[in-house]
């Protein structure tokens, strides 16, 4: 009786390795001390090494934001560490623990759960906690609570302290250019004393905070922090009165320990004024007619003091070259060619030497862009404000959208000659005038 056989073909095994778990860190320092930039070194060191030797995992860097507080939520390293979690980058992100990752319970809770939500754990060293076990947020919000109670704690004290050596005369501010505080008093600085007698004498003879500033950077001079000088630092000496060797202390004060909000004091706590506390710079006589002379431009440039008006582009674009944001200025103003065009601080108030990649970008031109990066038909503000996080300009003619979902587009655009926009009168004026010149 015959037989069938049928050959029977197995498909070829094929192997693949296992996916890797993608493993990020974030540590962080809440002091620009160098022991605090020593440990923050140490840190980074300490999670990259524990990261990459592990086999089963993949690194995907190490996040870290020094001399920042962890109740604050403007920490660059640390939005950076979501933009990528929400980019799907990430699988685990560990931190040493949970005071290191925020203090704010509320903070906590929120980014530990959006986390949750894309499938990503964080694991609390110090605490040995892990977000997506069954137990973790739990635990979480217990030993949250006593973080934040503490930086409550130490704010706490921190303001007694303070304020304590207020009521005895002592200042808390070390860093007035021209001076040194050594021992709770003012001691001169000489070379720093004749550039603030210039800046006085100056103001005096006409000139204006900006070009005060300008003239000292192009001199090589720098703040007492080692920065260029700026409109706002020439306002800040012109007005203080420790110049002439009086002290008002308390003059601002810490909102909470949350928000960490500088605000003025207008009488919400005492303000204490030591007179003859320690040698002036300048002399009453001079002090008191730049604070007449500062009264007087005020009342002649800014007759009306209003609010400055806000734009949906305010705050939102930022230059790449020096960092600064980008401001809303009438360009070529009284000229037929008069435009609005968006424009680096920086390059506006202290020249192009500061910030020599700038270029401004016209109204219009950014408002059809951020419609098309958008992906409407024309610029529509609710809709900016609702997707937009922030638009970066790395160098002229691009721009980098990035959006509140960690999404980000990039755009490019050319500035159309000014000849385009001619009329016919226009180029017959300008034909004259080329005549006119060559005769």
């Amino acid at each position: 009786m015959a037989r069938n056989i049928s050959k029977v073909t197995r498909p070829k095994a094929v192997h693949t390795l296992p996916k890797l778990t993608r493993v990020a860190a974030y540590a962080r320092v809440s002091s620009g001390k160098d022991a605090m930039l020593n440990s923050l070194s140490a840190q980074v060191s300490y999670y990259s090494e524990l990261i990459q030797k592990r086999s089963d995992w993949q690194y995907a860097g190490v996040y870290a934001d020094e001399a920042v507080s962890g109740t604050k939520d403007n920490r660059a390293g640390f939005n950076e560490l979501l933009v990528d979690c929400r980019a799907g980058k990430i699988d685990i992100v560990i931190t040493k623990s949970i005071s290191r990752f925020a203090r704010n319970t509320v903070t906590l809770l929120e980014t530990v759960r959006e986390l949750k939500s894309l499938g990503i754990g964080v694991l609390f060293e110090r605490e040995n906690i892990y977000s997506l076990s069954g137990d973790g947020e739990l635990m979480l919000t217990i030993l949250a609570s006593f973080a934040q109670e503490e930086s409550l704690s130490v704010s706490e004290n921190c303001k007694w302290r303070i304020r304590d050596r207020f009521k005895q005369g002592e200042p808390n501010n070390g860093t007035i250019f021209g001076y040194r505080l050594v021992q709770g008093k003012y001691y001169i600085m000489p070379e720093e004393a004749e550039i603030v007698q210039q800046i006085f004498s100056d103001y005096l003879g006409g000139m204006g905070r900006t070009a005060i500033a300008q003239k000292l950077n192009a001199q090589g001079y720098e703040s007492r922090l080692g920065k260029p000088f700026a409109e706002s630092s020439i306002s800040v000496i012109l007005r203080n009165e420790k110049y002439v060797g009086n002290m008002l202390l308390q003059k601002t004060f810490i909102a909470d320990h949350i928000s960490k909000k500088k605000c003025v004091n207008r009488g919400e706590l005492p303000m204490y004024f030591i007179e003859n506390s320690h040698e002036a710079i300048v002399d009453s006589d001079t002090f008191q007619r730049v604070q007449d002379e500062i009264t007087r431009r005020a009342l002649r440039y800014h007759p009306a003091q209003t609010a400055p008006p806000k734009y949906p582009f305010t705050g939102m674009i930022r230059c790449g070259c020096c960092g600064s944001y980008y401001r809303r200025k009438h360009a070529s103003a009284g000229s037929k060619y008069e435009k609005i065009v968006w424009i680096c601080n920086t390059f506006n108030s202290r020249g192009k030497s500061n910030c020599p990649e700038s270029k401004q970008i016209p109204e219009d031109i950014l408002k059809a862009v951020t419609a098309e990066a958008l992906g409407i038909d024309n610029f529509d503000e609710n809709t900016f404000t609702a997707q937009m996080s922030e638009i970066k300009v790395p160098e002229a003619g691009r721009l980098i959208f990035i959006f509140k979902n960690g999404s980000t587009i990039e755009k490019t655009w050319q500035n159309p000659s000014r000849s385009l926009s001619w009329d016919a009168d226009m180029r017959k004026r300008q034909g004259e005038q080329t005549r006119r010149r060559y005769q």
